[in-house]
């Protein structure tokens, strides 16, 4: 039996299956990631339990997403056939995934720590009928305004400054309606928005609600308070987080939100 002068040069197989092994620890990684949001939504587990596993899903994704690379470099430098079509989805939902938490992660960096905003910060708005919910709910976050919060590090923190430095856009709205119109108004906004009308009080001139965020179903409880100023009316808002320190800039942007579509023509 002869043997030939060269040996059969096959290309190495190890380049397509680092392509098929990242390809598989990211889809367990988005199936993680997935998965957190359910966790606190239907009260599987408590907050921190489910923040943690989305912290370890999208590191998973991040490792996936990586090695899915590696192994396509690889595999096109050497040669080897692999899952294209498969690698490029996975690496684009990867890389899509990757930016949308870098962009949160830059969102908590610059937003501060604090997490009860409101229009009138000498008096704001009191929450009353919402009070038993967040009882109910366990809220870690007292429902009295709190002019000092006690922040990282241990130091405490001036939450009315810090609102005005960050969100000085954030005032009351005067409107030319008088106050039983503008807080129909109110009413009607807040329905479009997506809140749950939690009170409906035209004599107290106050609307209660709730908004929850969609993938954790974190809960923020939101006044408006409507009083006569002049010939129309002046609309405060008070919108407070129930959970955590920072609410990276939510409270502040859904304040915005209503009182842009208030005085909407």
């Amino acid at each position: 039996m002869n043997t030939p002068p060269f040996p059969s040069l096959r290309p190495p197989r190890w380049p397509g299956r680092i392509t098929r092994a990242g390809l598989w620890i990211l889809a367990a990684g988005l199936l993680v990631t997935l998965a957190a949001g359910p966790l606190n939504r239907f009260h599987l587990t408590g907050v921190g339990p489910a923040l943690m596993t989305l912290v370890v899903g999208l590191g998973v994704v991040v490792l996936g997403t990586a090695t899915t690379i590696v192994g396509v470099l690889f595999s096109t430098v050497k040669g080897v056939r692999i899952p294209g079509t498969a690698a490029v989805v996975g690496i684009i939902i990867g890389l899509a995934v990757t930016a949308y938490v870098l962009s949160w992660v830059e969102r908590a960096r610059t937003s501060p720590p604090i997490n009860d905003i409101s229009t009138d910060l000498h008096d704001p708005p009191k929450f009353e009928r919402v009070l038993a919910l967040r009882a109910r709910a366990h809220a870690s976050v007292p429902a009295q305004y709190r002019r000092e919060v006690l922040g990282p590090g241990g130091r405490m923190i001036d939450v009315p400054r810090l609102q005005r430095e960050y969100y000085p856009y954030v005032k009351p709205l005067f409107l030319a309606l008088p106050p039983a119109q503008a807080l129909a108004r109110a009413r009607q906004v807040a329905a479009a928005l997506g809140w749950r009308i939690d009170a409906f009080e035209p004599a107290q001139g106050r609307l209660e609600a709730t908004a929850h965020t969609f993938f954790f179903d974190f809960k923020d409880d939101i006044v408006v308070r409507v009083r006569p100023h002049g010939s129309g009316s002046r609309v405060d808002v008070r919108s407070e987080s129930r959970v955590g320190l920072s609410d990276i800039g939510t409270n502040a942007a859904r304040i915005r939100q209503f009182l842009g579509r208030m005085q909407a023509p």
